[in-house]
């Protein structure tokens, strides 16, 4: 089964992506034009402290319209590996460094529009070591106990896809 693309155009530059309009061959011969997001790769931290508790931000969504509970995460500067922008990351949204870095899993964002592809780290050994943050985020800290967690989940409380999915993946991997 095959796709080709027959023609692609960026119809948008952003601030944090560009949109492209690509015309593409379906494998039944059919010819569709899809509209897509492309977006830089991007890293989500699970920050456990030594209590065991996990470290998360709460923010405004302005698309959403809301205030949201997120693991913290960012975007992969060019020349970064997923590993520096993790340990940078976490520095910067909770004011902690991570002195171990296991990664945990890997996913696609929303596959079926964009091309975001997101690596999940656990960060453990936290240290304080603040980095300033970026100019347009407004961020609170907390912190909440496994449990606490998962009925959070269970309550809808948490709502972002990505720390959704981070938390999913943490429940996978053994503990180190």
């Amino acid at each position: 089964m095959t796709f080709e693309t027959l023609h692609s155009e960026t119809i948008y530059h952003g601030r944090a992506f560009d949109i492209r309009k690509d015309q593409v061959r379906l494998p039944d011969g059919n010819i569709t034009h899809l509209d897509i997001v492309d977006h830089q790769s991007a890293v989500t931290l699970l920050p456990v402290d030594e209590n065991g508790s996990i470290w998360f931000v709460r923010q405004y969504r302005y698309p959403a319209q809301h205030y949201l509970l997120e693991l913290p995460a960012g975007c992969i500067e060019p020349g970064e590996t997923p590993e520096e922008c993790a340990h940078r990351e976490v520095r910067e949204e909770i004011g902690m460094a991570a002195e171990n870095l296991e990664k945990i899993g890997e996913f696609f964002l929303a596959p079926g529009y964009s091309t975001e592809y997101m690596y999940v780290y656990k960060a453990a050994g936290l240290i304080p070591a603040p980095l300033q943050r970026d100019a347009d985020e407004f961020l609170s800290v907390e912190r909440f106990s496994p449990d606490q967690v998962l009925q959070m989940v269970a309550d809808g409380h948490i709502r972002d896809s990505k720390s959704l999915a981070a938390l999913f993946l943490s429940r996978l991997v053994p503990s180190s």
